[in-house]
């Protein structure tokens, strides 16, 4: 079984392959691997990464099918439904590592700086779901000057936190050793992936 360890060395190596041109290798996507996961899956890492399109966390670590169990959503903000799948994957399938990967030029934290001030009830009750997630992460940030990569980066950083702080689950595994949970951001430019210093 990976470790924690070799699952976060084992994405950096991929997304070294992902950045440097004509290494990416030939992902298992064929009919035999297919076939081969008709019987059950055991994805190594769970990404909680933004919808947005352009990132993509299978080509981004230059994966497979049944290696990554990736979670989408705008702005990569942690809900029930959310952290349920996450506890899935953790608890049932035997993922040793969770991801929280925002990137660069985020829409959802850039759309949430320009409501920064005014009333929730002007969104729509689905946006208000993303944006009230990502709003607290703005409050330690400096008011003024260009705020979006440091909003994205404590946006990351508060959700890492509050996965921990909401499921006993993903915590007691966490304190164990049997399971990490770290943030990084991706780079839509250079398509480099950037872990935080407490993934080291």
């Amino acid at each position: 079984m990976t470790s924690p360890t070799e699952a976060l060395e084992r994405l950096r190596e991929g997304n070294q392959r992902f950045t440097t041109y004509g290494r990416v290798r030939r992902a298992r996507t064929d009919e035999e691997r297919r076939k081969e996961l008709t019987g059950g899956q055991s994805p190594y890492a769970v990404i909680l990464a933004c919808a947005d399109s352009r990132v993509a966390p299978e080509l981004v670590f230059d994966e497979g099918l049944g290696e990554l169990f990736v979670v989408r959503v705008a702005g990569n903000v942690l809900e029930g439904s959310q952290l349920g799948s996450i506890e899935y994957a953790v608890e049932h399938l035997g993922s040793r590592l969770v991801v929280v990967l925002g990137h660069s030029s985020c829409g959802a934290v850039a759309a949430t700086i320009g409501h920064e001030g005014r009333p929730l009830e002007e969104l729509s009750p689905g946006l208000i779901a993303i944006v009230g997630r990502i709003r607290p992460a703005l409050q330690a940030l400096p008011a003024d000057g260009d705020r979006l990569d440091a909003a994205v980066r404590a946006n990351v950083q508060q959700t890492v936190r509050q996965m921990c702080a909401e499921s006993e689950a993903i915590k007691q595994r966490v304190t164990a050793g049997g399971l990490r949970v770290v943030g990084a951001t991706y780079d839509l430019e250079s398509g480099a992936v950037d872990f935080f210093d407490d993934a080291d």
